[in-house]
């Protein structure tokens, strides 16, 4: 599902980050500065997307041979409710509202696994998107949202949909290895759902930044899902964590709320983008987690 503009890697001159200060944002802005990129970081300290604003704001920010990359959201901890939505087209309108009146050289959106069915399995690029929250719901708009305005201006767009990411630096303390390594940390006790059987693909937040960045180089186009292709359970996240730290902890099954769910992917796609990328294990992606925790 992604196809290449350049058929050699070339450095862009600038990439802009809107969004910058987020977990996502941040660890991109940090690792194409590591890459030897310009980078001009952009946070909603920087131009609200919420306010109308925004769009002269941005246009002003915005050079025609730019790369742009949008990761700025109200994330789930932040609200799963009908206005939270709302907000986040907003955001994704005034950002549109930009592209629209100064193009730059290419797009990418930094989407969600959360766009398609919860029983696609395995999932692929093409499975049917029918999101069931909120949060899959606005990334799916803003998906369309993008791809009208950006074919209208004549620039590429890639959308990558990455399936759960943890790093240390994640300040959602989202369930499973966000969660799990911190509580281990202190040797707290790791409720899980009933006995963490659940199985998801966990992604290192580093690996998310790399495929950006090998995106943005190649000026690819099309949507990619960011998986590993090996989902592991909850409670096997949890042990791991507990052996990484050494610690204490106790893994706690709590009563289950909602039916037992699993998430598989294909990713058939992404090993043909980028055939020398390898995604970092889970094992390995903890330890280098261990190793930023005290950062």
């Amino acid at each position: 599902m992604t196809d290449y503009r350049l058929p050699d890697p070339q450095e862009p001159n600038r990439v802009v980050v809107v969004g910058a200060r987020g977990f996502v944002g941040s660890d991109l802005t940090a690792r194409l500065q590591v890459h030897g990129i310009d980078v001009l970081p952009i946070s909603s300290s920087d131009i609200d997307l919420c306010s109308l604003d925004s769009i002269d704001l941005l246009k002003e920010q915005i050079e025609s041979d730019d790369i742009v990359v949008l990761v700025s959201a109200l994330t789930p901890d932040r609200g799963k409710d009908i206005r939270t939505l709302m907000n986040n087209l907003a955001m994704g309108e005034h950002f549109c509202g930009a592209l629209s009146q100064q193009a730059c050289a290419h797009v990418v959106y930094i989407s969600s696994d959360a766009v398609y069915e919860d029983d696609a399995n395995p999932v692929r690029e093409d499975s049917c998107c029918h999101p069931s929250s909120y949060h899959g719901l606005m990334h799916l708009t803003r998906e369309v949202m993008l791809r009208e305005t950006c074919a209208a201006a004549g620039i590429p767009l890639f959308i990558l949909r990455p399936s759960l990411l943890y790093g240390a630096r994640d300040t959602h303390n989202g369930y499973g290895p966000n969660r799990f390594m911190r509580l281990a940390a202190s040797g707290e006790e790791i409720k899980v759902f009933g006995n963490g059987e659940e199985k998801r693909d966990h992604v290192y937040i580093g690996d998310l930044s790399e495929l950006a960045h090998a995106g943005i180089v190649r000026r690819s186009e099309g949507v990619l899902n960011a998986a590993t292709g090996n989902s592991r359970s909850f409670h096997d996240v949890a042990s791991l964590s507990i052996a990484r730290l050494e610690s204490q902890s106790q893994i706690e099954p709590q009563p289950r709320a909602t039916p037992i769910t699993h998430r598989h992917f294909d990713v058939t796609e992404v090993h043909k983008a980028f055939p020398s990328f390898s995604f970092t294990s889970l094992e390995v992606g903890l330890e280098q987690m261990e190793g930023e925790l005290d950062e």
